[in-house]
């Protein structure tokens, strides 16, 4: 179950900067921060329920993993942001560290 919640986590963590970029905006600005803080506390207390299981290290790498990729691909998708090789490289190591703090341990 650890591992459900860190996933879940990991997603929640993409949600609050997604909120704060569109905040950014005048037109959604209170919904956008209002969902920002609820994303950034879901996800806090996501990886509070997965350290119970998980060890402290891996979970913490995974769930900043998971929002660092999350929110750089959304920020490619969503909102135009730049795109080279060296960033797509940089994305994929962060999977790969993250999938071997996986394989290593729990």
């Amino acid at each position: 179950m650890g591992w459900i919640y860190l996933l879940l986590a990991g997603l929640f963590e993409v949600g609050w900067p997604i909120g704060m970029k569109l905040a950014q905006g005048d037109k959604y600005r209170i919904p956008a921060i209002v969902f920002s803080v609820g994303c950034l506390a879901t996800s806090g207390w996501l990886l509070w329920l997965a350290q119970k299981t998980i060890p402290m290290g891996t979970a913490y790498a995974v769930w900043t993993g998971i929002g660092a990729v999350g929110a750089f691909l959304a920020g490619v998708i969503y909102f135009g942001d730049p795109q080279s090789l060296l960033r797509w490289l940089g994305a994929a190591l962060i999977v790969g560290g993250v999938a071997l703090l996986k394989l290593g341990g729990n």
